[in-house]
Parts: structure tokens; C-alpha cells; sequence
């Protein structure tokens, strides 16, 4: 049966390791290894957001998640300013999220490193747009787990470097929308853990043609519900597979009840990428 481990005990096994493993570098392929014990994550989509005085794509959102739930995965956006700096902001401009003004791509990192920023309920709080590089000092400290959406205006290739140079790998996984940028990425660096689009049997076969070995993918199933003998299918290769309930599941759980978490993942679903984190928690721990 799957559930949710005591934290201590998972960031225990995923930073130091097993003894019989020890020889493994990339530990985060082990974390996302599935086995039918495997642990059932929740990611916060955008670091987190629906929640009053907690804007989106902000570090203090994810301290605030990570107190509620410590083993959560973070979902965040990269963007680019005009002058190169890699911050997170999923819009292209920055007016919702922001009190800013322009595109992001054309403010520079100095002007934006003085916005503050607005929660979903438009109420601007006292928190800043946040460097790329602070969240990653921040996910080594605290032993947090990335997945990173890249925005199209940045290269892959750049950001995975950045990662690189700040020894950010292991908290690390990136979001790929093409095989094609997958291979890419793993040709770059053979240890990468991926995000794979694997929503049907065509894109199974896909990424099982790729090159791309089986332990460098975590698999994106989509924003429906699947088959569950495509998940099936993925657990007999250890890929675990992720559901993003973001968006119109998560508002069908709202509606109609929080036990349909813990029907999908009795599916086979191993992540939640979901706008209600703390609720989703919440439903699939008080029915272990």
C-alpha cells in the first residue's frame, strides 16, 4: 500500500543513501525509482498558490508549504530579464503577479528586484520576486526536490548549466515539453532526472525509443486520468507517474470530494501536481 513516509526517514534514505547504493551518484534517480512501496508525492504547481497572502512563484510560499508538508516537490517557472538574470515568474508579464509593469524579458533585474508581489486574490504582501539561484541555495538547505517549467523564452541548455554550476542537480528536475529537448538535455548530462510528457501509448513508445534510459524520466501523464495500464505499463519500467490535478481535477475534488485524490492514485498514480497541496495532503494522509 502506498503512503505517505515520515519525512525524516525520506529525506534520510534520499541524501545519505542506502550503504548498498552508495555507489550510485545520482541519488534523485533512486528517489524517483518506482516500486509498488513507492511514496506518494504531492508538488506544489507554481511553488504553491491559492492561498491568501501567499503569491505563486515566491520562496516564502514554499517555506510555507514545506512547514505544512516537508517532503513536497516544488513545481516552479523560470524566466529571463533583460539583462540575463534567471528569476521565477510564470507570466510573461508582470502584471498580474506583480506590481510591476512590461514584459519580463524586456525590465531589467534591477528594476524587478524592487517589485513586490500580488497573491491570487490580487493583495500585494511584502514578498519579492525571487532569484533562481536563492531558490536553489534554498532547496539545498532545506533538502527540497525542483521540478523546473522553463519558460520558452529561456534555453533549456542555459538552464540546466546554471543548475550545474550551483551543484543543484540533486534537488533538480527538469520539465521537457519534446523528446526532442529531453535528449537534448540528457545528451548534455547523463545523470539529469526528466520530466517527460507520456500521456498515451504513441508518446510511451516514444520516450521508450528515445535513448533516454528509463531512470532519468519521471513520467507526465497529463491532466486527465488515464488508462491505469498505462501506468501499469510505466511501473514495470520504474517510472513513476505524475497526474497533474491542477486546473479542472483539482476544482472536481473541491467539488465533489477529496476522496477522488485517493481514488486516481489507487490507479497508479505516484504524483500529484496540484493547485490544492495542502488539501491533497491532507486527503490521502487521513486515509493511509
Amino acid at each position: 500500500m502506498k503512503k505517505l513516509i515520515i519525512p525524516i526517514l525520506l529525506i534520510s534514505f534520499l541524501f545519505v543513501g542506502c550503504k548498498e547504493n552508495n555507489k550510485q551518484e545520482n541519488t534523485l534517480q533512486t528517489y524517483f525509482s518506482y516500486s509498488n512501496s513507492s511514496d506518494i508525492l504531492i508538488s506544489s504547481h507554481r511553488g504553491g498558490k491559492g492561498y491568501p497572502g501567499y503569491p505563486e512563484n515566491c520562496l516564502e510560499t514554499m517555506q510555507y508549504i514545506k512547514k505544512h508538508i516537508p517532503n513536497a516537490l516544488f513545481e516552479i517557472d523560470v524566466a529571463k530579464s533583460k539583462d540575463g538574470v534567471l528569476l521565477l515568474m510564470h507570466d510573461n508579464s508582470l502584471e498580474r503577479t506583480s506590481t510591476g509593469f512590461g514584459r519580463v524579458d524586456q525590465n531589467s533585474w534591477k528594476t524587478m528586484s524592487q517589485l513586490k508581489l500580488k497573491d491570487d486574490f490580487d493583495s500585494i504582501v511584502d514578498f519579492k520576486i525571487p532569484l533562481f539561484k536563492d531558490v536553489l541555495d534554498w532547496a539545498k538547505k532545506e533538502n527540497a526536490i525542483l521540478t523546473v517549467d522553463i519558460k520558452r523564452s529561456v534555453d533549456p541548455e542555459d538552464v540546466l548549466h546554471f543548475i550545474e554550476k550551483n551543484d543543484a542537480l540533486k534537488q533538480s528536475v527538469i520539465i521537457t515539453y519534446s523528446i526532442k529537448t529531453a535528449q537534448k538535455l540528457y545528451k548534455l548530462n547523463p545523470k539529469v532526472v526528466l520530466s517527460v510528457s507520456i500521456r498515451n501509448t504513441e508518446e510511451f513508445n516514444r520516450a521508450a525509443n528515445s535513448g533516454i534510459p528509463w531512470a532519468n524520466m519521471v513520467a507526465f501523464t497529463g491532466t486527465m486520468v488515464s488508462d491505469s495500464s498505462l501506468y501499469n505499463k510505466l511501473h514495470k519500467k520504474g517510472v513513476m507517474c505524475m497526474l497533474g490535478t491542477l486546473g479542472n481535477l483539482d476544482k472536481r475534488a473541491a467539488a465533489k470530494g477529496e476522496h477522488l485524490y485517493r481514488e486516481w492514485a489507487k490507479l497508479g498514480i505516484d504524483v500529484f501536481a496540484t493547485d490544492r497541496p495542502l488539501e491533497t495532503q491532507k486527503a490521502l494522509i487521513t486515509h493511509q
